[in-house]
């Protein structure tokens, strides 16, 4: 176990509760953690300065912890595609400025590193990168969640498909329940377990108030 890159077949698929689910799970078998959002939009304005939801979750999932702009160095306020919030605020993003953001935090070498993108696997980072790079760049196996919706079978295989194309390895993916209601709910959780050739971590159930402590329950540490 060391380090991952954690991606989504779309926006809000849920990678974040996936992601402190995991380093919860980590958590209870005495593992050191760190849970890291590189680049993030819709942030808030707040006394602090900027400050991301999904970034504060996994800041909450550190142990020993780490200060807010060490898990989020790159954050906006518009929430919209991070390359055009880094266009309006003038940033310049790149995948070597991200990764060199990231290289202290990764020397630390702690038994569970999370490195969330953002959105999906394709998500640009500016006019010739995407943020899914970074994977590639640091060596970094993808775990991939899958939003469990109507569409999810295709969004997963291709999702997939474009991370082995881009040399990255698969460490597994998770299956993770958006709608409560969903038809045929266990045929599509047994074709995506049937199409989907990488371990499944889980199978996490819609759960209306959701804590990392309920989503480890149905998760395992990637090997």
């Amino acid at each position: 176990m060391s380090a991952y890159f954690i991606t989504g077949t779309d926006t809000d698929a849920g990678k974040t509760l996936i992601a402190s689910g995991l380093l919860a799970l980590a958590r209870r078998h005495g593992l050191t953690t760190q849970g890291l959002k590189p680049v993030a939009s819709g942030c808030e304005v707040t006394p602090d300065g900027l400050r991301n939801r999904d970034a504060l979750a996994l800041q909450a999932g550190c142990h020993p912890p780490l200060g807010y702009h060490e898990v989020n160095p790159y954050a906006f306020a518009p929430a919209i595609a991070p390359h055009l919030a880094a266009q309006r605020d003038a940033v310049p993003l790149s995948l070597a400025g991200v990764a060199q953001r990231l290289a202290p935090r990764l020397a630390e070498n702690r038994d569970l590193t999370l490195v969330e993108g953002a959105g999906g696997w394709r998500v640009p980072l500016n006019a010739s990168e995407d943020l899914a790079g970074l994977a590639h760049l640091l060596n970094l196996p993808a775990i991939l969640v899958v939003g469990v919706r109507l569409g999810a079978i295709n969004h997963a295989r291709l999702s997939l498909e474009a991370i082995r194309r881009d040399g990255v390895r698969v460490a597994g993916w998770v299956a993770n329940l958006l709608e409560p209601r969903m038809q045929e709910t266990s045929a599509n959780l047994a074709t995506l377990a049937q199409l989907l050739d990488a371990p499944c971590l889980g199978q996490v159930p819609y759960l209306a108030h959701p804590t990392p402590a309920q989503v480890a329950d149905h998760l395992r540490l990637p090997q």
